[in-house]
């Protein structure tokens, strides 16, 4: 039975993850925003939990651990190359690294870019990757320690998954950067539709996270650098995918 994922709004804009497997009964967390949130969405649940994995170190990511954990002896997972900012660790891994998680192997892939050390998960068999501020739902995290193209190694990376995979991001950013993606993909049918889709959800208070990756790949900007018509609105015909990739977050970085 494949694992249940629950989507946990935070902050203002912000995502955790609560990952169940109903057979062993045990939960993992996937970053912690905030406590409060986090703790009545497993009270509600009746679910204890086990395990928190954090992607990287910005507090929007992890400063409610403390008070969670007061609650809940969770094991605390976090990268080796980010541990001396990141909250005390019990596993360190690193980019390549597996662990199981309820019988189901858990795949840890670096994808810095956003920052040096950003790690996403990747379940297979339940095809989803929690990739936090790397690949977000029609945007890319912004370089504040990285380089474009590391952050465009790292998207690289998370295309090669296979296109179901459910991408599980760390914020509800997608109606701004819907709003810059048509600027840069105007005539792109899916994108408009997509556009279309995100107004009514926020309309609703539906959140639009997670998507998927076949989703991401029609949609995104930030993983189109190929595309001729965004290649010839650019001006860069002849350009690396890496070096539209980064006139593209240029221009998003002044949007």
């Amino acid at each position: 039975m494949p694992v249940e994922i629950v989507t946990v709004p935070c902050l203002s804009d912000n995502y955790a993850f609560l990952v169940h497997d109903s057979v062993t009964g045990r939960t993992a967390l996937v970053d912690v925003p905030e406590a409060a949130p986090v703790l009545n969405a497993l009270s509600a649940r009746g679910w204890r939990l086990h395990e928190v994995w954090l992607t990287h170190h910005h507090p929007d990511h992890v400063q409610g651990l403390a008070r969670v954990l007061q609650d809940h002896q969770a094991q605390v997972t976090g990268a080796d190359a980010d541990a001396h900012r990141l909250p005390p660790l019990n596993r360190r891994v690193r980019d390549g690294d597996t662990f199981d998680f309820a019988g189901q192997s858990v795949l840890v892939l670096d994808v810095s870019g956003h920052t040096r050390g950003h790690i996403a998960f990747y379940m297979p068999d339940a095809d989803a990757a929690f990739t936090a501020d790397s690949l977000m739902a029609l945007g890319c995290g912004r370089l504040f320690e990285g380089t474009a193209d590391q952050m465009w190694d790292s998207l690289t990376k998370l295309m090669a998954l296979p296109p179901e995979t459910l991408i599980c991001s760390g914020h509800e950013y997608t109606a701004s950067n819907a709003k810059f993606a048509l600027t840069i993909d105007p005539d792109n049918p899916e994108l408009i539709s997509r556009n279309e889709e995100i107004a009514t959800a926020r309309a609703a208070g539906i959140p639009t996270v997670p998507s998927t990756l076949a989703l991401e790949m029609a949609t995104n900007p930030f993983l189109r650098a190929s595309s001729p018509d965004i290649r010839a609105r650019l001006g860069l015909p002849d350009a690396t995918d890496a070096q539209v990739f980064a006139e593209i977050r240029a221009r998003k970085d002044a949007f």
